[in-house]
C-alpha cells in the first residue's frame, strides 16, 4: 500500500514538475518576445503605473524600482508598487502589460475585491498553520500510541487539525488563481482605456499575461497533489493503528 502511495504521488508530482517548467518557460519566452516590441504610446512601465494611479484616483502609493526581471510586485502594507529593472524604464508591450497588471492588484484592493481580501486574510493563517500541521500530527500520533487512558480517538482529531492547517496553503493557492486573473483581465481593460495600448497591442499583452498566470495554475496543482499526500498519510498511519486493535 506504501509503494503504491508513493508512486501515485511521484507520478503526480512529475507532472507538476513538468507543468511548472513548461510555465516558467512560457513566460520568460512570452515576455522576452514582447519586450523587443515598443508600444506606439512610448510610455514606459513607470509612466503605466503612475497613468493609471492619476486616472483611478489613486493616491498614497508609490513606484519603486526592484532588481531582477520579472520581480515586479504591488506591496499593499507598504503601499507601494515595485517595478524590476526589465519593466520600471522599458517602453515594451511586455513591460506594460506587467505594470499594469501591478496595478490591477491596487484596484482589487481599492475596490474590495472580495477574493484579494479573502487572500489577504489568509496569509496570516497560512504562516501559522504551515508551522503548526505537522507538530500536530507528531502530538496526534504521540498521544494515539501512548495515551492509553485518552479518548482513542483524541490522537486522530488533533492531527486532523494538523492536516486541515497544512490544507490553508491548497487554499491560498485556489484563492490566488482568481486573484491573479481578475488582476489581468482589469489590466488589458484600463490599458485599452487610457490609450496606453491600442487595440491591436491588446493581444500581444494578453499572451504575456496569461503565461504567467499558468505559473499560479502549476502552483495550485502543486499545492494539491502536497496536501493530498500529507492526507493520505496520516489516514494510513491512524489506519494501519486500527488494524492492529
Amino acid at each position: 500500500m506504501y509503494w503504491n502511495d508513493y508512486m501515485w504521488f511521484m507520478g503526480a508530482m512529475l507532472i507538476c514538475m513538468l507543468l511548472s517548467a513548461f510555465a516558467s518557460g512560457k513566460v520568460k519566452s512570452s515576455f522576452t518576445k514582447y519586450d523587443k516590441v515598443r508600444c506606439r504610446s512610448g510610455m514606459t512601465g513607470y509612466d503605466t503605473v503612475a497613468r493609471l494611479m492619476r486616472s483611478n484616483d489613486v493616491n498614497g502609493i508609490s513606484i519603486g524600482c526592484v532588481s531582477g526581471n520579472l520581480t515586479d510586485h504591488y506591496h499593499p502594507s507598504k503601499s507601494i508598487v515595485n517595478l524590476s529593472e526589465s519593466t520600471y524604464n522599458s517602453n515594451s508591450v511586455a513591460a506594460v502589460a506587467v505594470a499594469a497588471h501591478e496595478m490591477g492588484h491596487v484596484m482589487q484592493k481599492q475596490k474590495g475585491y472580495l477574493f484579494y481580501q479573502l487572500r489577504t486574510a489568509l496569509v496570516p493563517v497560512v504562516n501559522f498553520g504551515s508551522r503548526l500541521s505537522m507538530p500536530l500530527v507528531l502530538i496526534g500520533l504521540l498521544l494515539d500510541w501512548y495515551s492509553a487512558t485518552a479518548n482513542p480517538d483524541i490522537g486522530f482529531k488533533v492531527a486532523m487539525i494538523g492536516v486541515i492547517l497544512y490544507g490553508g496553503s491548497l487554499l491560498f493557492a485556489l484563492v490566488t488563481l482568481p486573484v491573479e486573473l481578475n488582476a489581468s483581465n482589469r489590466a488589458r481593460k484600463m490599458l485599452l482605456a487610457e490609450g496606453i495600448l491600442c487595440e491591436d497591442e491588446i493581444p500581444a499583452a494578453k499572451e504575456v499575461l496569461s503565461a504567467a498566470a499558468l505559473t499560479y495554475f502549476a502552483s495550485l496543482l502543486t499545492s494539491l497533489v502536497y496536501f493530498l499526500r500529507f492526507l493520505v498519510r496520516v489516514l494510513t498511519m491512524f489506519g494501519r493503528r486500527d488494524n492492529r486493535r
